[in-house]
């Protein structure tokens, strides 16, 4: 079956008239004014909550310290408790020393300055697009106004067959920019993978960069994202710096936009001073083209337990790049700012795609992270590996411990798990507040709080369901 190609004259959007649009647009400044207000209040409602909890598991603690004292030794005389607690002895020296190496790495790293206009190479840049609407278009636009030389940037979005307006929305994109966009539609909706697929083998630079399609970049950051693979022949890849687009508009993103800073500017930054990103977000990444054809017939009929992989494309793309004995790096300077799940059902089938993506592709480093992948030095790589497997490895067992420790001595698991928090999430705090601001940073404990208390069955349930296939998330109800 063909696929359809652009037709501009007669599926344009139908703009709504002058007068309906001013009061639309007054409306909208009026909602928002109020919808700010009330979540600025229910915001520091929150906080206030959470500060409550952590100074009542400070106090718990202290009143509890004898119970704490009688609970360990009653462990220690036990076998199974003895067991348990060399084990999680042990992974604590081990997870706190991989945190002090990661904090030495962090500190070396330094991103790599844009290379001028001249050396930059030809990039192509895909969009695939799925039920997004609006979004595709401020995407679009957005990359379209990038500092990047026109005659070397090919801007190519894919609609794998919306079920909404997207397709006129790229239309619409396409009428401003002319033939600085290319669209194309696919006949059916196939997955993020195959619309990629179809997006390097159309492109024709020799950077291929993938945005998501409810992105939006700054002016320097396509620039910043490929300068690396100029002063680099060994790169392959480059992971970009993924900040929350819509944290001003609900509590979830807040707490995420959190999270993100310290898992893309503290721990990728480390990773990339061992050349070892293990993921390259789907929202901004950059792939040598040589690096992607050289394993993309093994990526797009990729299989787990006998079916065709359908999530993790871009996990997925990383660790073949790594297995070629490619660097894949991190550029804190090339930001890309993308929509979260505003309410709980999207941000836990978010992560459940995640967990099973991630289970998967561990399962797959395995094959290869003990062989002689590459000439120079291995450890860092088989360091990260070491410790994502071991957090999923001691799922259960710690899941069982739990559950069992909430049941025994539920006080006890309470006051020990908020203190945990507190002490943990204080340098995700500090992190943040260092890079951006001080009052968004306290944000970090509630989403911990969230994590442990709403989220700690996403793993165990993830890794049971790993091969189940499926997004999850971007259907839309079929509009009568």
């Amino acid at each position: 079956m063909k696929t359809k190609k652009a037709k501009i004259q007669d599926q344009n959007p139908t703009p709504p008239s002058k007068k309906t649009s001013q009061f639309q647009s007054y409306f909208n400044k009026i909602k928002n004014l109020s919808t700010n207000k009330t979540g600025s209040a229910w915001g520091i409602l929150v906080l206030v909550c959470t500060f409550l909890l952590m100074i009542d598991a400070v106090y718990l603690f202290y009143l509890l310290q004898n119970d704490f004292y009688d609970f360990n030794l009653e462990q220690s005389q036990s076998i199974f408790g003895s067991i348990f607690m060399m084990i999680g002895a042990g992974l604590l020296l081990f997870k706190t020393s991989f945190f002090m190496y990661t904090l030495y790495k962090y500190f070396c790293y330094k991103a790599v300055e844009s290379v001028s206009d001249e050396e930059l190479p030809t990039c192509t840049v895909i969009v695939p697009a799925y039920n997004e609407g609006k979004l595709v278009w401020d995407t679009l636009i957005s990359l379209a106004n990038s500092e990047y030389p026109e005659e070397k940037l090919q801007i190519l979005a894919i609609d794998d067959g919306s079920k909404d307006d997207t397709w006129q929305w790229m239309l619409k994109a396409k009428q401003q920019l002319g033939n600085r966009l290319e669209i194309c539609q696919q006949p059916e909706n196939k997955g993020k993978r195959h619309a990629l697929y179809r997006g390097f083998n159309e492109g024709s630079g020799e950077i291929f960069v993938t945005v998501d399609s409810d992105s939006v970049v700054n002016t320097d950051t396509l620039r910043n994202l490929v300068s690396p693979f100029v002063n680099n022949e060994k790169c392959g890849a480059v992971a970009g710096n993924i900040r929350v687009l819509n944290n001003k508009k609900a509590l979830l993103p807040k707490m995420l936009d959190v999270s993100f800073v310290l898992s893309f500017e503290f721990v990728r930054s480390a990773e990339s001073t061992l050349n070892s990103v293990l993921c390259t977000p789907g929202a901004l990444a950059a792939y040598r083209r040589t690096a992607v054809f050289a394993c993309l017939p093994a990526w797009i009929n990729q299989t787990f337990m006998g079916q065709p992989s359908d999530i993790g494309e871009d996990r997925a793309m990383t660790n073949m790049i790594l297995k070629q004995g490619l660097h894949v790096l991190f550029q804190r300077n090339a930001y890309a700012y993308t929509n979260v799940p505003e309410q709980y059902k999207g941000l836990y089938k978010m992560f459940i795609r995640w967990g099973r993506s991630n289970v998967r592709e561990n399962l797959e480093m395995s094959k290869y992270v003990f062989t002689n992948f590459k000439k120079e030095s291995k450890t860092g790589t088989r360091l990260l590996f070491l410790s994502q497997s071991l957090e999923i490895i001691m799922t259960y067992p710690f899941l069982i411990f739990m559950l069992f420790f909430v049941y025994t001595h539920p006080l006890l698991f309470i006051s020990s798990t908020l203190l945990s928090i507190l002490v943990i999430s204080t340098f995700s705090v500090i992190f943040y507040a260092n890079r951006y601001k001080v009052s968004e940073s306290f944000w970090a404990y509630t989403y911990s709080i969230l994590y442990t208390f709403g989220l700690f069955w996403i793993t165990p349930y993830a890794i049971v369901t790993a091969s189940k296939r499926g997004w999850l998330t971007r259907d839309i109800p079929v509009k009568k």
